[in-house]
């Protein structure tokens, strides 16, 4: 399996060297030359063994140089901090399956990914004898869950950059108390899309990047996309399982705001996961509902509102997807994303609008029906939402009435992570695990910087050129 970029200037790659480099070269993002076809049977008998031997078998596919006693290794570390032992437990509520993606350390996601991201670099860098200094925007979940990937581990350093008082208090308190000399926390005055433009310009600047080894977490780095591919597949064989019949017509909703985690799904699917449609779930800041809905993908102004992780105009995966749209043409890809960069749209055609629509559905969840999702699920079923994951329950109520399809939602946060959006729904806050309860006692520290790529750039490299100094003392 080798890898090649989307926008045509990198290919034939190792998965490890595509793992290293996170975005491309060229500026554009990794992607495998070929997907692989999945047996879809020989896979189900490994997600009855362990969510472990399904991650596994999947990863084999696509991250062939390393070998199946380190890479198995690695698996096995990278899910020993969940609390669940079915690493993602599905639960029926309501005539809805959901997909409870929450229990890893930081009760998000992204945790799925980023244990395993760490545990990669880890090695990588070992067998190298490399140092790598990882640099990442996040709208809340990926900071916290990429933090706790790496705390304390040998030849890395983190450089987290989030939107300054624009993230949830839970979420900034898992960052900023984190004790740990390889860890630096940036807030940014600015929003996450202005976190975002800010890393990738770091990325581009290939001189810095080269100097200061600078590695990616985001979802730009294909390993992420690549781990959240498995829980498509495990998720499915459970609900399959549970029906007892071939579940061609399940469909699965998924909150999503940078693209990445509806991305995973897309790859699934082409693998031959039989899922008819990915339901794409919005809030208020509605590009990639725009998009699909009637092929309006130009970029507005940011909103605030209760599901702040999804706070996001710019989707950096998307890109992924387009090269797909555009039949792997690099060219027509290429002067898409200047269209983008220059005018802050993308046209399409209604051709391409109908074969986006071929894959995905979407649906829009404003700040109000948010709050009446989480309060009426609760009293229909006494299960709390997280105002995410509300987002994508709202689009499955206002799908089911009008077929016969199976609704699987994909539950992004732990509801404690967004307690006071919870306490406006239901009266009551959600109980918090310990590790949200035991944050309120520790000391919090972050670098507040302005929006401005070369005030960070400059904080970045007297950070490390103090690190080389003492080291060398």
């Amino acid at each position: 399996m080798k890898y090649k970029s989307t926008r045509g200037g990198i290919e034939g790659i190792s998965f490890k060297d595509a793992v290293m480099m996170g975005l491309a070269e060229d500026g554009g993002l990794l992607v495998p030359e070929n997907i692989p076809a999945a047996d879809i049977d020989y896979l189900r008998s490994c997600a009855c063994k362990s969510y472990e031997k399904l991650a596994f078998e999947i990863f084999k596919l696509f991250a062939d140089d390393i070998e199946d006693d380190t890479l198995w290794n690695i698996v096995k570390k990278s899910y020993t901090n969940f609390d669940s032992r079915e690493v993602v437990p599905v639960v029926h509520k309501d005539g809805i399956y959901v997909a409870e993606l929450f229990h890893g350390p930081t009760y998000a996601f992204k945790d799925i990914a980023l244990q395993f991201l760490g545990n990669l670099f880890e090695y990588i860098l070992k067998e190298r004898s490399e140092k790598m200094n990882i640099l990442g925007a996040t709208s809340g979940d990926t900071g916290s869950a990429a933090i706790y990937g790496v705390k304390g581990k040998d030849n890395i350093n983190i450089f987290i950059l989030h939107p300054s008082g624009k993230v949830s208090p839970v979420q900034e308190l898992q960052m900023t108390t984190v004790k740990s000399e390889n860890v630096f926390n940036i807030a940014v005055k600015g929003s996450f899309d202005d976190c975002q433009a800010i890393v990738k310009q770091l990325f581009s600047d290939l001189e810095f990047k080269s100097k200061h080894n600078l590695g990616a977490v985001n979802s730009i780095n294909w390993a992420r996309i690549l781990a959240q591919i498995v829980y498509y597949f495990y998720i499915y064989f459970q609900t399959n399982d549970k029906q007892q019949n071939d579940d061609e017509n399940l469909r699965f909703v998924v909150p999503t705001g940078n693209f990445g985690n509806i991305l995973a799904g897309y790859y699934a699917r082409r693998m031959g996961l039989p899922i008819d449609k990915l339901v794409l779930a919005t809030n208020e800041n509605n590009i990639l509902h725009r998009l699909i809905d009637h092929g309006d993908y130009s970029i507005k102004d940011v909103v605030e509102t209760y599901s702040p992780s999804m706070d996001i105009q710019l989707s950096s995966n998307l890109e992924r997807y387009l090269y797909y749209l555009y039949e792997e043409n690099s060219d027509i890809l290429d002067k898409k994303m200047k269209e983008l960069s220059e005018a802050r749209k993308i046209n399409f055609t209604e051709e391409e609008v109908n074969k986006i629509r071929s894959v995905f559905l979407s649906h829009e969840t404003s700040n109000d029906e948010t709050i009446r999702t989480i309060r009426n699920f609760h009293i229909n079923t006494g299960y709390i939402l997280d105002p995410h994951t509300a987002c994508g329950v709202n689009a499955a109520n206002n799908m089911m009435s009008n077929d016969n399809c199976i609704y699987v939602c994909l539950a992004t946060a732990h509801p404690a992570k967004f307690p006071e959006a919870v306490y406006k729904a239901i009266g009551e806050y959600p109980e918090k695990p310990k590790g949200i309860s035991e944050l309120n006692n520790l000391e919090k520290q972050s670098y507040v910087l302005n929006n401005n790529t070369d005030e960070v750039k400059s904080f970045v490299k007297n950070i490390l050129e103090e690190g080389d100094k003492n080291a060398g003392r």
